[in-house]
């Protein structure tokens, strides 16, 4: 085993002589780097060497291993000095040869930003949050029970032409709303529940101004043993201020969604003209968020939770479109064309 210690310790001083002789020799980045893999990469000579060390006698190895170590930060030192003084070298050149005014003031670079999609998605998380909500999360391709049967959504209900989906299979599909996050979370949990669900939706809408084939939805349900309709106002006053300022006010209209009854649009008093009446809320004085409701007893069945003994509600909106009344932005499309000039504003 001697002859093999040997045999190491001769191949490293050999190694270290000719790593010596080539890192000095070199003259550019590109050479430099042709010798870090020749003598550091995964194939190259110092990794070859150090694997032979397993092959030596337990009281070889120690001394083998700190030569071996010493060699390598000598060598990886001197790398990293000519590299710096080559990257220095060529600085020099540059400013002599007036490609670089170093008169000129530095460019502070771009600092980064959250998307205006990110931001009010985070702003509408804080608020239910704030409220004692929980966040959950669910499937993007769904079936087709999830996503209609179980919301009381049969195949030949009327309703599901609301929702134009796109099909990878019969029965298998890209998910319409989050609404199936709520059947999936219910399946699990015995109540009180109280979460919120956020994510992409998918459907085969028509792309212009105010809609898109893909889009973010925020989804809330609560299901407890004495929920009521009064308890579903006041989580929808308390985040429309949250979002939109203190001083809002909201009334309910009327609606229908077959997985709630009964069931209704919130709309809030224009936090632009404070419902005088403009551009905004198209003289109205009023602009309509979000659909909510009490769950449907069918829905609170399927869940496998007795009707007659839990209620819930729960209510759904489009991020996009709290982000676009929020930040006055005119055109949906914009969320999604990555143009600068616009994202830069937020």
């Amino acid at each position: 085993m001697e002859n093999i210690g040997l045999s190491i310790k001769d191949e490293l001083e050999m190694l270290k002589e000719k790593a010596l002789e080539g890192i000095k020799a070199a003259q550019d980045l590109p050479k430099l780097e042709e010798m870090r893999l020749l003598y550091f990469g995964k194939k190259g000579e110092m990794t070859r060497i150090l694997k032979g060390l397993g092959k030596l006698t337990p009281e070889e190895r120690p001394l083998m291993g700190k030569i071996a170590n010493d060699i390598k930060q000598d060598l990886t030192l001197l790398l990293e000095n000519r590299i710096k003084e080559i990257k220095d070298k060529e600085l020099e050149n540059m400013i002599l040869c007036n490609k670089i005014d170093i008169t000129l003031p530095g460019k502070t670079p771009a600092a980064g930003r959250l998307h205006p999609l990110t931001r009010i998605l985070g702003e509408i998380k804080s608020a239910f949050i704030g409220m004692g909500f929980e966040v959950v999360e669910g499937p993007e391709v769904e079936t087709e029970y999830y996503n209609f049967e179980a919301l009381n959504i049969p195949a030949d209900h009327p309703s599901r032409e609301m929702w134009d989906s796109f099909y990878f299979r019969p029965g298998l599909l890209l998910r319409s709303h989050t609404s199936p996050v709520q059947i999936r979370t219910m399946e699990k949990r015995t109540p009180p529940v109280k979460i919120i669900s956020c994510g992409k939706c998918y459907r085969r809408d028509a792309v212009d101004a105010t809609h898109h084939w893909t889009f973010h939805q925020v989804e809330a349900l609560l299901i407890d043993d004495k929920t009521t309709f009064s308890d579903l106002k006041g989580v929808l006053l308390q985040f429309a201020r949250t979002i939109f300022g203190q001083k809002r006010q909201a009334k309910f209209i009327p609606s229908y969604f077959p997985f709630t009854e009964p069931s209704a649009e919130m709309a809030i008093d224009c936090f632009v003209c404070e419902g005088k009446g403009c551009r905004v809320c198209k003289q109205s004085g009023w602009i309509e968020i979000m659909g909510a409701g009490m769950v449907n007893p069918r829905v609170l069945k399927m869940a496998g939770y007795d009707p007659e003994k839990y209620q819930g509600f729960a209510l759904g909106m489009g991020a996009e479109r709290i982000a676009m009344l929020k930040y006055d932005i005119s055109d949906i499309r914009l969320f999604y064309d990555n143009d600068l000039r616009f994202l830069e504003q937020f």
